[in-house]
């Protein structure tokens, strides 16, 4: 597999937009879908939602900041290593992801991170990947925990696909060791990076995109023979349902049930991971219901309006879509109420500067 394989060369300045776009719709999808987390949303919690949304994105009024979850509080875990080591540091990773949870456990981490996060710290981190390697009897976690907190790894790598395989991979095995759970993060750091490289303004085909991962995860899920999984290939699959819901006449678009039980709304990383990319490429054309023109808006208003894990699937949805548009699509009135947005602002600008500064981007 060729590491610039179909790779383009972007201008810095672009490249600097669509950081801020990835880790800003990263952040405003986990604070604007964490109000609707565990929901089974009704058409009039659609209309809710779309309420909420327009109200945030008019004028300007005095309200509680949204408050970001363990997604976003990951994220920046990861990205702070990354540009402080401008490298994949498994041990300073760990250690930033017990000291921020330590700081703040309010963000509402899941049960299993927590038991992995006290077990490094009571090891003093001796070997950072043993606590979630005996999660679940040894079989590890298969949830999406790893994919929600990959974007920085798909930025910081973003000329090298085999490196960003790589570093998904490895950042994974801190919390998640199950294949299902490390091949999701893969799969959603690929759709980053293949939004990156892909323009708006250009001709742009839906079905190429997925066409693109199938052949990606065809790569990645090659070994699972003898792994005893119930699916052989599940993303492979599932970006196949991807491909077959686009596929659909205008007259005859799926419903959010449809969606939801095609694809999957829940914690798992293959009932997420495709569901976010079928809401990022969904949104490219009107939504019934969703009365936006920002197709940016579009696909973090949509991938909520699905319920479930909101915020992870809202999260890892504007991050691709982010990758795509870049920060100019998003509202800076949605950002304010947004908690951290400056934040992850300074983070996409410092990640640009350590991503272009490595020798293997620049191939």
């Amino acid at each position: 597999m060729n590491s610039t394989k179909n790779m383009t060369k972007l201008d810095v300045s672009l490249l600097g937009k669509k950081f801020r776009g990835s880790m800003l719709g990263c952040l405003a999808g986990d604070c604007i879908g964490s109000p609707y987390e565990g929901e089974t949303m009704s058409s009039g919690d659609r209309v809710v939602l779309q309420n909420s949304y327009d109200k945030l994105e008019g004028p300007m009024y005095r309200a509680p900041v949204m408050q970001f979850s363990d997604d976003s509080a990951m994220t920046k875990s990861v990205a702070e290593s990354l540009i402080e080591k401008k490298d994949l540091d498994l041990v300073d990773m760990a250690k930033k992801f017990v000291k921020s949870y330590y700081q703040e456990p309010h963000r509402g981490y899941g049960q299993s991170v927590v038991t992995v996060f006290k077990k490094l710290r009571g090891s003093k981190f001796t070997d950072v990947l043993l606590p979630a390697r005996e999660q679940f009897n040894g079989q590890g976690s298969f949830g999406n925990g790893a994919a929600m907190r990959v974007t920085p790894i798909a930025l910081f790598c973003y000329n090298n696909y085999e490196r960003t395989i790589d570093m998904a991979r490895q950042q994974s095995l801190l919390t998640h060791t199950h294949k299902i759970g490390i091949d999701g993060a893969i799969l959603q750091a690929m759709a980053i990076q293949q939004s990156l490289h892909s323009h708006p303004k250009d001709e742009f085909d839906a079905r190429e995109f997925v066409d693109d991962l199938i052949d990606k995860m065809n790569f990645v899920e090659a070994d699972e023979e003898g792994l005893g999984l119930v699916e052989p290939q599940p993303y492979k699959k599932r970006l196949t349902l991807v491909k077959k819901l686009l596929s659909e006449k205008n007259g005859n678009k799926p419903t959010p049930d449809q969606v939801v039980h095609e694809l999957g709304n829940d914690i798992t990383g293959v009932g997420s991971v495709p569901t976010a990319i079928f809401c990022f490429l969904r949104a490219q054309s009107p939504i019934e219901g969703i009365r936006t023109e920002n197709p940016l808006r579009r696909a973090i208003q949509y991938a909520v309006s699905l319920g479930g894990d909101t915020d992870t699937i809202g999260c890892m949805t504007g991050a691709i879509a982010g990758a795509f548009y870049g920060d100019e699509k998003l509202s800076p009135n949605v950002l304010q109420h947004c908690e951290g947005s400056e934040e992850f602002k300074q983070l996409a600008d410092k990640l640009l500067d350590a991503a272009t500064s490595v020798e293997w981007n620049s191939n």
